[in-house]
Order: structure tokens, then sequence, then C-alpha cells
């Protein structure tokens, strides 16, 4: 099939230059998605219909025979060899069962080794004599050791996850999922559904995948290109909200950053937009050759305040004022008797009076210069957080010492949410067809209504866990946070089951949930590891040497084992054990690096390990990880973040004691 495209000639088939680059163009982005994947097999499914699907059951029609794969595969003659996953004959490979066989006789499940196929397993799914059983080379897929980046998970999809990943483009979904129920994947391919389901009209709107930082969004970078999906924007809120000029150069404290964050903020905005605009208090002379038009003060008055009640964007507002005087203008010269034409309105509406009193009355507003006034002069704040912000909150807002310029501000991240939402209290933000929010928990409600800016005429998919939000404005409610982004109406779904943290391991984790989340369900794992936890305490010692010492020594045993190692530890830790790594001579990569067979080790700050995750996890000094944060329960949260990143082990080792919940 790749072969075909690449021996496409389009010298006689384009009439210009232009078309001939965008037609290369999309035969080049052909000839990527068609790329081998080195140990990736075409098919990793057979299912044999008791009926070929769509023909008349009471006609008896034989059955057809159909292979799954990730990618839809012909032969020369155009004929399907292997289906799409996501095509509608594929869903019983997902969804039948013995109490549902969906017209299924037999669903085969293949088994690969480096690409190779190495075993089979058939289910006979109409079959009342075969007893129901686990699937073992589904076991064996999910467990199969980590190298290198996320990647995709065609093969083992869950019902559950299922119903989830094809559901329709037209109404947005939150999924609630604690550690190894698969929520970044399930949102991951159900962007490469919609784009198989709604191809065209997601090429033009365009979708979107927002990460939490830029080492999670390296992780899973390769699940949709691995799918034949090259057109999917990656991006964390950072980038949604940056620009050009403005550089983030400082730091808020954590109780600012609550109150930038506070949705209030929203409306102090819009009180500080709407306050430039000004009340007319002299009429408008429109001089058109010998003629002079007279536009009184209170007309101007009734046309600024029809506007203000129409409650439309700042700069929609004022590109029509114009328009809307040279309509006054043209009324009043039919009533002269004349016959004015658009072209006059035009005309008029350009006029240098006319242009002159938009100025005056409605300003242009720079949405940085608004917030940096309002962060500056606590009497413009003060009058638009009036009955909003109390004294203290305006107190925290406040720079101690303001800044001149906004190229000179040292500007914080929740600054650039402000300043984005301004922006769009001005100019309305451009809509993407489908926005996937991972990590949804972490963000604050200015940071949602900037995500929600992305996708307000198309929808979204929110994933998330309630119990790893770990800032001091992490969500309490999805309800809330739906609210936030604009999307009250999304479905709410929550996963449950564990498929990727062993049995034990979560358990342990779970121990701290009636803390940090009380309420939330915890996660029911279905691999049950015997020995993948092990907790060591080391003598305590000033130096802390022993500990680091242990834990290099931790590190080391858990390469014995095949697949990818963490070694997660507290932020202040991190230069200690990063030299002691090096002493013994244990190469080591950052979070986002590609680990390979010769660097299976990763130095990973807990403030980062959010969404990673490692066949073996080495975790340092808990008690570290707990005090690192602002608070007891933000800092249990991140612990549980970091106790539930491992696959396969879980090596804890403390000198100080553990928290109490875990003790």
């Amino acid at each position: 099939m790749r072969e075909d495209v690449e021996s496409l000639d389009i010298r006689d088939v384009t009439a210009n230059w232009v078309n001939a680059v965008v037609l290369q163009g999309q035969i080049d982005d052909r000839i990527k998605a068609l790329a081998d994947l080195a140990h990736t097999p075409l098919f990793f499914g057979r299912l044999d219909y008791l009926h070929a699907p769509g023909a008349d059951l009471a006609e008896g029609a034989g059955g057809e025979q159909f292979y799954i794969g990730r990618r839809h595969v012909h032969d020369a003659d155009g004929d399907p060899m292997v289906i799409d996953w996501r095509a509608p004959v594929s869903q019983p490979f997902y969804r039948a069962s013995k109490a549902d066989p969906q017209d299924i006789a037999l669903r085969r499940r293949f088994g690969y080794t480096g690409g190779e196929l190495t075993a089979y397993e058939d289910e006979h799914l109409s079959d009342p004599a075969e007893s129901a059983a686990v699937s073992k080379l589904l076991q064996q897929e999910i467990e199969r050791p980590r190298v290198g980046p996320m990647r995709d998970i065609v093969a083992t999809i869950q019902p559950e996850q299922d119903e989830i990943v094809r559901s329709g483009l037209s109404g947005s979904v939150c999924v609630q999922g604690g550690p190894g129920t698969g929520k970044t994947a399930v949102g991951l391919h159900r962007v490469a559904y919609l784009l198989y389901a709604h191809r065209e009209r997601l090429a033009r709107t365009g979708t979107l995948v927002i990460g939490p930082n830029r080492s999670f969004l390296h992780y899973i970078e390769q699940v949709l290109p691995a799918l034949g999906e090259l057109e999917v924007k990656q991006a964390t809120v950072d980038d949604l909200v940056a620009r050009e000029g403005l550089e983030v150069r400082a730091a808020d404290a954590a109780e600012t950053a609550v109150v930038k964050g506070d949705a209030r903020m929203a409306e102090v905005l819009r009180r500080a937009v709407r306050s430039h605009v000004g009340t007319p208090v002299e009429p408008l002379v429109v001089v058109r050759g010998s003629r002079r038009w007279r536009v009184p003060a209170y007309e101007l008055e009734e046309i600024v305040s029809e506007l203000l009640d129409r409650d439309i964007r700042y700069g929609a507002a004022r590109d029509a004022l114009p328009q809307r005087i040279a309509h006054t203008v043209l009324v009043r010269m039919e009533q002269a008797g004349e016959a004015p034409d658009d072209r006059v309105q035009d005309a008029v509406a350009r006029n240098p009076a006319v242009k002159a009193a938009v100025r005056e009355i409605w300003p242009a507003v720079e949405p940085a210069k608004l917030v940096l006034r309002l962060l500056s002069d606590a009497e413009f704040l003060a009058a638009h957080a009036d009955g909003l912000l109390s004294d203290d909150e305006q107190k925290l807002l406040l720079w101690p010492k303001p800044f001149r310029s906004v190229k000179s501000a040292k500007w914080t991240a929740a600054d650039l949410v402000l300043i984005d939402e301004a922006a769009d209290l001005v100019e309305r933000t451009h809509s993407l067809g489908h926005v996937v929010l991972d990590e949804a928990q972490d963000l604050s409600p200015m940071q949602y209504r900037a995500v929600g800016r992305r996708c307000t005429t198309g929808s979204a998919t929110v994933l998330g866990d309630l119990a790893q939000g770990t800032t001091p404005w992490a969500t309490r409610s999805w309800d809330e946070a739906l609210a936030h982004l604009g999307k009250p109406e999304a479905v709410l779904e929550e996963l449950t089951a564990g498929f990727r943290v062993p049995r034990e391991v979560i358990a342990y984790a779970s121990r701290l949930l009636p803390v940090i989340s009380p309420g939330l369900a915890a996660v029911s794992s279905v691999r049950e590891t015997p020995g993948s936890l092990v907790v060591s305490e080391v003598a305590a010692t000033d130096t802390g040497a022993e500990l680091t010492a242990a834990v290099v020594a931790a590190c080391e045993d858990s390469l014995r084992y095949e697949g990818s190692i963490g070694l997660i530890a507290a932020d202040a830790r991190i230069p200690e054990l990063a030299r002691a790594l090096e002493e013994a001579g244990l190469p080591y990569l950052a979070p986002g690096e590609e680990t390979t067979e010769r660097a299976r080790l990763t130095l990973v700050p807990a403030s980062l390990a959010k969404g990673l995750e490692y066949d073996y996890v080495v975790l340092d000094e808990p008690a570290a990880v707990v005090s690192g944060e602002p608070d007891e329960r933000t800092g249990l949260r991140r612990l549980y973040v970091c106790l539930t990143r491992a696959v396969s082990g879980l090596h804890l080792l403390h000198a100080a004691p553990l928290p109490e919940a875990l003790a």
C-alpha cells in the first residue's frame, strides 16, 4: 500500500504549482501514516461471524471472517485483508462475551513476540458447551514490560473502555479513573476513533490533546502516530495561554495562585474591560461635501447602551459601533431626501469624526496592559473587585513593587491565564472540534475556562482522578470542573477496574484514600502479583547516606528484571540521588526521555511523576515527598501518585516514619 502511494505521478494531474504542493503534502502524509512499526504486527485478532454482518439472519446467510488490526490493510485488488479496529464490524472483538456473543462464533487473539506470531487463543462465544475463561494472552499483553514511550492498547481495550472510546462526537465525556485504569489510553484512542468516524469534520476544525507537562506529552506522543493519526496537536495549558513577547519569569505563592485561579477573577476582568467604555457627552458632527449631519449625544448613548446590553465581545462591539453611528447618519440622509447605499454607510463609518468618536467612547483594550494595571493599581483593582474579592485577597494579587511596562513585568503562569481571559473578552478565541484534557484534576477554575474557550463549538474528553489532585487549587468535584469548562452536560464515566498496577501495590496506596479523597471508590486491580510490594526501613542518620546507598542498591537490584525502572523521589532529594547514581556508574534518564535496552533507569522528581509508568519503581523517602508540598493533604496526594506508577513491582525505602495511614 505504501509503495502504491510512493509510485504516484502527479505531474499531469495538477493545474498549477500550488495544487502540486498541496497534493504532494497529502501524499507525504499518507506515506508517513503507512510507515511500518518495528515489532508491531498488522493484526492482533480475528472474528468469525455466524452470519454476514448486515445480512438477514432469517435467510441463513453464511458467516464471514475478519482479521482485526491497528490499520485497514487491503491487497493489490483493493479487497480488505485487515479491518481497522475502529470499524463497526470490529466492535464485537471488544464487546462480545459468552453472555452476549453478538453473532460471533469465534474470537481469536494472537500473541506476538518482536513482531513474530508466537501464539493464538480461541473463544467460541456461541458454543454453550464452552465456559468463559480469562484470556492469558490478554493478561500477558497488559503485563508486557514497558521500554520506550507509551504504546497503544488496541489489542487489550476492555468493554467499559470501548464504550467511552466509541461515544459520539457531539457529546462531551468526563472520565474519573484511578491509577492503572487506562484513562489516558482511553482518551487517546477516543481521539483516534473520532478521527476515523468524523475525519472530514475534524480535519476542518482540528483536535488537541492537553497534558500536564512536556515530559508527559513526550511520553504519549507516539500513541496516535502508531494508529496512523499524525495531525493531532499536543500542548500544555501554559502553551495554550502563551503570548508572544510575554515570558513566565516568576512564580506565585500558593495563596496568591489560588486567588488568581479563582473563577471570580473572570468577573473582575469583565468589569475591568467594560469600564473602558465611556458615556458620550458631546454630539457628533459628520461633514460630507457641503452637508453636515449631527448625531446628538443622547442617541450615541442609546447606541452604546444597546451594544453593552447585547454583551458581545468588547472588540466586536467596538467594530460595530462606527457602523451603528453611520446607520444613524444614513437615516438622517434618507429623511433629507437622499438615497445613500451601503458604500455611503461604509464611507461614513470611516469618517475621521466617527473614528475619533469611537476612540473616545470605546477605546481599544490591550489585554496584557489591562492585567498589568489590575495587579499594579490598588484603586483600579478595588473598583472592579468590589463585592467579589475581600481586602486580603486583593492584597495578595497586588505586586509589592509595580512594574512599569508589560515587557518588564515578571509574569507568572497564572498571570498569563488572566491575560488569556481578558483577550477572550476582547476577541473570541478560536474553537476546535475536539479537545482531550488529561490530568484535569490539577487545573484551576480559570485554567478550565481557558481550555473551555478552545472547544466552545466542539466537544471535550476530560480525564482525571480526584485523588491525584496535587495543586492547592485542585478540583473538588467534576460537576464544578465541568461547569467552569463550559460543558456541564458532559456524561461522567467512572473506571474502577485497574489493569496496570498490581493488586498488592494499589491496595497499599489506597490506604491513603480516606484521608486524601473521602468517598472515592478504590481501584480494584485485576492483577495479583505476589511479592510486587516491598517496604524497607533504613536506619536514620544525620547525613542520610545510608538511605541513599540503600536506594542505589535497590535500583541495581531492580535492573536485574526486564523493563523500565523509575526512581521516584522528592524534588529536593533529586540532586543527591543523581550524584549517587553517577558515582555508582548507573546511567539514568530524565522524565520523558525514551528508555532503551542500555538505559532503562529514569530519575523522576515527584512533581513530574503523574501520568508516567514504569515496570519497577523504587520510591525514596515518602515523608520527604509529603513534606515537599504546601500542606499535608496535597503531600499525601502527591505520595499516592508516586506509589501508583509501578506496573510489576514497587520497592519503598524510608528512614523517617511513614505517614500514619501507611504505617
